[in-house]
C-alpha cells in the first residue's frame, strides 16, 4: 500500500513537470514541513535540483515523502537530482529510502562514515544501513572548503564532520565584535558532524547547516566571520532546539535578512530561540513552519507568516517557498494562504 501511495504521488508529480513552473533565470527553494525535521528542496535556474534532508520515516511512514513530493509537483519537477544529507539523525535521513521511490535522486552527498564516538539516535544503524542501499556507488563524501557542482549556483561547504572553513568566503573574514565574551559550548551528539551548505546566486546567499552545534558554529564565527552577511537562514537545529545551536555571535554575525525556522508545534523555537532571532541587527522577517504550541503568542511571528498554524495531527504540512530573481530581488510566500514578501539582497 505504502508503495501505491508513493507511485501516485510521483505519477502526479511527473503529470504536472511537463513545463517548468519558474522564470529560466530564477532561484527556487521550498522548506518542505517535516514537522521539526529538515527538508529544503532547492531548484536552480538550470533546471538542476537538490534535496537538502529527506525528514522521517519510523511512525510517520511515508507522511514526509508525500510532502517532499507535493514540493516537486509546486516546482514543476519529475524528480530530483541530488540528495544531500546533513547528518544521519532519523528526522533528517530517516525519509530518504522513501523519498528515493519518489525522486529517484542520482547523487548523494553526505558527510562519511559515522563515527561511533559521537551520540547517535535510536535506531541509527538500521537507519545508516537504509540509506548506504540506496546510496550504494552514487554516494560523494563532502569536506568543508568544497563545493557541491549544482549548475546555476555556487554551492559551497561549510562544515562537515566535525570541520569548517579554513579560509573565508562571501565577503566574510572580518572580525566579528560578538565573539568577545562569547559563551562556548561542547557537544558530543552527531548533530557535531552536521554538513552544511552556503548557496549563493548573484547577491543572494542562503544558509543551511541542518543542525550544527554550538561549538561549530563559533569555529565558523570567531575569532572572524567566515561567511559573510547572509540573505537568508534555515534557524539551525529547527530554531535552535534545546539550545543546543543558535551561537549569538554566528547568528548576529551573518546578520541575516530573513529567517525561515523548520520547526514542529513542539519542537524548535522556543522563546529563548525567538528572542535571539528577534535581536538580529537588520532582521527583516522571520518566518515559521509553524506554530510554536510551546510559545506564547508573543513569541511567535505574524500568523500570516506561519505555514501551519494546527497540532500534528491535524497538520496540512504546507510548505514555504522562495523565489529568488537575478537581480536579488527575493518573494517569500506561505503556501497555507498565499501571503507574500519581497525583499532586496543586500
Amino acid at each position: 500500500m505504502k508503495k501505491l501511495v508513493l507511485r501516485i504521488a510521483l505519477f502526479f508529480a511527473a503529470a504536472f513537470g511537463l513545463m517548468p513552473l519558474y522564470a529560466a533565470d530564477t532561484l527556487r527553494i521550498y522548506v518542505i514541513d517535516v514537522e521539526g525535521g529538515g527538508s529544503t528542496l532547492i531548484v536552480a535556474p538550470s533546471g538542476q535540483s537538490m534535496l537538502i534532508d529527506s525528514g522521517s520515516a519510523g511512525t510517520f511512514g511515508d507522511r514526509d515523502a508525500k510532502r517532499i513530493a507535493a514540493a516537486m509537483q509546486a516546482a514543476g519537477l519529475r524528480k530530483i537530482d541530488y540528495l544531500f544529507t546533513t547528518h544521519y539523525d532519523g528526522d533528517h535521513v530517516g525519509g530518504a529510502p522513501n523519498a528515493n521511490q519518489i525522486a529517484h535522486f542520482d547523487r548523494f552527498f553526505d558527510h562519511g562514515e559515522i563515527d561511533p564516538k559521537w551520540e547517535q539516535n535510536k535506531g541509527w544503524e538500521d537507519r545508516y544501513k537504509d540509506y548506504l542501499a540506496i546510496a550504494n556507488g552514487k554516494r560523494t563524501i563532502v569536506k568543508a572548503g568544497e563545493t557541491v557542482p549544482l549548475k546555476g549556483l555556487r554551492v559551497d561547504v561549510v562544515a562537515s564532520q566535525g570541520e569548517v572553513l579554513s579560509k573565508a568566503i562571501n565577503g566574510g573574514g572580518k572580525p566579528n565584535n560578538f565573539c568577545a565574551g562569547a559563551e562556548m559550548k561542547t557537544n558530543t551528539t552527531e548533530n557535531h558532524q552536521s554538513a552544511g551548505v552556503l548557496v549563493s546566486f548573484h547577491k543572494f546567499s542562503f544558509l543551511d547547516v541542518g543542525d550544527l552545534t554550538w561549538d561549530k558554529e563559533m569555529d565558523l564565527a570567531c575569532p572572524v566571520n567566515k561567511l559573510g552577511k547572509v540573505s537568508l537562514l534555515l534557524a539551525t537545529h529547527h530554531g535552535f532546539f534545546n539550545d543546543m545551536s543558535g551561537a549569538p555571535a554566528l547568528l548576529w554575525g551573518i546578520m541575516p535578512q530573513v529567517v525561515i525556522a523548520n520547526n514542529g508545534p513542539r519542537k524548535g523555537m522556543a522563546p529563548s530561540a525567538y528572542d535571539k532571532i528577534e535581536k538580529a541587527e537588520k532582521l527583516e522577517g522571520l518566518w515559521q513552519s509553524h506554530l510554536a504550541l510551546a510559545s506564547d503568542k508573543a513569541h511567535n511571528t505574524d500568523e500570516n507568516m506561519i505555514a501551519n498554524l494546527e497540532a500534528s495531527t491535524e497538520c496540512k504540512g504546507n510548505w514555504i517557498r522562495v523565489d529568488v530573481e537575478a537581480n536579488g530581488s527575493y518573494t517569500v510566500t506561505n503556501g497555507r494562504n498565499n501571503f507574500s514578501k519581497t525583499y532586496q539582497a543586500r
